[in-house]
């Protein structure tokens, strides 16, 4: 294929927007806070179920302790029955069975209130522990609104050169001759469609060539378009490439 020198060079140009288009489509498809918002989301079903449990053995807790307090409650009442019935007695062995039933719901209150207070000392804990969770959740859910904020600018302003490099390669392209650009296009559909050959170096793959090849490549006429032995872009010779 032949096309004239200047046309190649500005392939270069293309290359270099078509570079700068997937590093656009790149970020606005990946940008950098994705990965740890995925973490955070991940991290928030975790706390939630915990804190699910959490509450769940709470409310075991507060069950428990409203039985007590209601035995405690029933005691008592038994308690201040059974003593205004002993101060109402006459029978001496009714009153010996009531002393008795008396002191027996003492030992039995003294033992509900033992329990009751242990029972709000680990309610107070678990209150303790939702409200540490709850905290947790609080901070997982501000770092992800914060890192999402920076997301969507992120995606913004990638999208916003994306379509200006689109612009860009538009105008380029409608100054280069269509079999060309048709050509580039095959190419950089495999990889990198042209490099500039700088001394004997590939621009397209970094690669340094044979004498043989750059040999091949001086002897070349400058309207002729070559490529690269090594990774088969266009290989684009300006005054820089030292033929």
């Amino acid at each position: 294929m032949n096309s004239s020198p200047a046309d190649q060079r500005r392939l270069l140009d293309l290359a270099d927007l078509d570079i700068s288009l997937r590093h656009a489509d790149h970020a606005r498809r990946n940008p950098p806070q994705a990965a740890r918002i995925q973490e955070l989301t991940a991290r928030r079903q975790e706390l939630s179920h915990e804190l699910s449990a959490r509450l769940g053995a709470r409310d075991d807790l507060r069950t428990e302790l409203s039985r007590i307090e209601s035995d405690v409650a029933m005691v008592d009442a038994r308690s201040t029955r059974d003593a205004g019935r002993l101060a109402t007695s006459s029978n001496p062995k009714e009153a010996q069975g009531l002393e008795s039933e008396i002191a027996s719901l003492a030992r039995r209150k003294s033992d509900l209130e033992d329990a009751e207070l242990e029972v709000m000392e680990r309610l107070e804990q678990a209150d303790a522990a939702i409200a540490g969770q709850e905290a947790a959740i609080a901070d997982t859910n501000a770092e992800g609104a914060t890192l999402s904020a920076e997301a969507k600018r992120v995606v913004a302003e990638a999208n916003a050169r994306f379509e200006e490099r689109t612009r860009d390669r538009a105008a380029i392209t409608g100054t280069i001759p269509d079999d060309l650009v048709a050509f580039y296009e095959r190419l950089a559909a495999r990889g990198v469609g042209a490099g500039l050959l700088t001394r004997g170096t590939c621009g397209g793959c970094n690669m340094v060539l044979s004498g043989t090849d750059v040999q091949r490549i001086r002897q070349t006429p400058a309207d002729t378009v070559v490529t690269c032995p090594e990774c088969g872009c266009i290989l684009v010779r300006t005054e820089e490439s030292g033929l």
